[in-house]
């Protein structure tokens, strides 16, 4: 279990990395005992023994000694309740919102594709990435743009639920967002739509210096590792020489996804490690099963972020791979998510993650071993012309081909230069 949370709430996501699913359910009779049911979970389980420098104990006290006479009145006391923690990534989910979020893992999604966070001091809702042919994709919205309004209702303020809820809407209804990207204030009507997402795309490139097995993984869901193991075994059987992994705009997703898929490329070495708050760590490793020991490059972004960053710093630190493109989105939080109530979920900030090397990813990110900036004019050509992504008039991976192609001579120099050795 590792790092932010990758919750995709039908049309919205909040960026992720790994999360823990608990199935112990638990049925409370009142409101109250909700309330309570949740304070109990952070009282034993927050990443931060100081609450954040919140009194918790005064905050039970508080929220139970009020009168409850619904289900929704306690909703809104326990977010009020969790508002006071200043964490955007523990939050409570209504039956409604919870079911979401277990398909949405599931790789199935109703919505218009976007993932969103909330940036800790602004509380700006931010776009980490929009999902690869989805309706906001198609409309042209981008990482790291800001969602000023929704169908007319400014954002400030305003919670990651509140967003959901308001994005959130029947399939071929339209929702109305202003973005604000730079100086500039842009309107956006998206249609929703069922999003089929398939994690992982494959194919075998041929250039001039030979055959080559190019992997975009989209998201880590459920269904994530199983795609890759395929995708990879596919390309050993073509004999490529090399592999170039595309985790562009990928938001994360489930953590023991990305551990299963950091094992296939790497045989030995530490993939990520965990630290609660009571300094206890749990640290996955590599289990020498890896499907290939090919050269490898990984191409990474602005909306690259949490299982993303496990998996990309684990192969930079292990120096399993070369990263390609410009620094990942920084996110670097544990949440565990599980039950509550009668079909209502709690997400709750338990762990950071560190890579290999004892790097703390959350806000810094990862930084490619080879910078490829792209500009707008760029971004837009790409968006408009999909299938131009993954070829050699993208620039970012016509570096990152390049930086392919020297590791696999090198590499083939290597074994001539031992294979010649009497």
């Amino acid at each position: 279990m590792v790092s932010t949370t990758v919750v995709v709430l039908t049309a919205v996501a909040v960026a992720g990395a790994g999360i823990h699913l608990s199935s112990q359910a638990s049925f409370r009779e009142s409101p109250k005992e909700l309330i309570d049911e949740v304070w109990q979970i952070i009282d034993r389980n927050y990443v931060d023994g100081t609450f954040n420098q919140v009194d918790w104990k005064e905050i039970r006290t508080e929220y139970l000694g009020r009168n409850y006479t619904s289900d929704n009145q306690a909703y809104e006391a326990i977010r009020e309740m969790l508002s006071k923690l200043d964490d955007p990534y523990t939050r409570f989910m209504n039956p409604e919102e919870y079911k979401n979020m277990q398909i949405d893992t599931s790789g199935e999604l109703t919505g218009v594709g976007i993932q969103l966070t909330q940036d800790e001091e602004s509380k700006k809702l931010i776009v980490i990435s929009p999902i690869e042919d989805s309706p906001a994709f198609d409309a042209g919205v981008q990482a790291q743009d800001i969602i000023l309004k929704i169908d007319g209702q400014s954002t400030k303020d305003m919670d990651i639920n509140q967003a959901v809820n308001l994005i959130r809407g029947p399939v071929g209804t339209t929702v109305m967002l202003i973005i604000q990207r730079g100086d500039k204030e842009l309107e956006f009507p998206i249609t929703r739509a069922k999003i089929e997402v398939h994690p992982v795309r494959a194919s075998k490139q041929t250039n001039s210096t030979g055959e080559v097995g190019y992997i975009r993984l989209n998201t880590f869901s459920a269904n994530a590792a199983e795609e890759m193991r395929e995708a990879i075994d596919d390309l050993e059987k073509q004999n490529v020489s090399g592999y170039i992994l595309d985790l562009r705009s990928n938001p994360g997703g489930l953590l023991y996804s990305s551990v299963e898929i950091a094992r296939m490329w790497l045989n030995n070495g530490d993939i990520v490690s965990t630290v609660d708050r009571q300094g206890e760590i749990d640290r996955q490793k590599a289990n020498s099963r890896a499907l290939t020991d090919k050269p490898l490059v990984v191409l990474v972004d602005g909306g690259s972020a949490s299982a993303s960053e496990i998996l990309s710093g684990a192969l930079q630190d292990n120096k399993r791979a070369v990263l390609v493109g410009t620094k990942t989105f920084g996110k670097g939080l544990v949440q565990s998510v599980r039950p509550v109530g009668n079909g209502s979920g709690l997400a709750v900030t338990i762990a950071k993650y560190f890579t290999p090397s004892g790097r703390d990813i959350n806000h810094e990110g990862i930084e490619p071993d080879i910078k490829v900036e792209l500009t707008e004019e760029q971004r837009d050509v790409l968006r408009k012309s999909r299938d131009k992504i993954g070829t050699p008039e993208d620039p970012q991976y016509a570096k990152a081909l390049d930086a392919l192609m020297k590791e696999v001579a090198t590499k083939q120099g290597t074994q001539k230069k031992t294979q010649a050795t009497p």
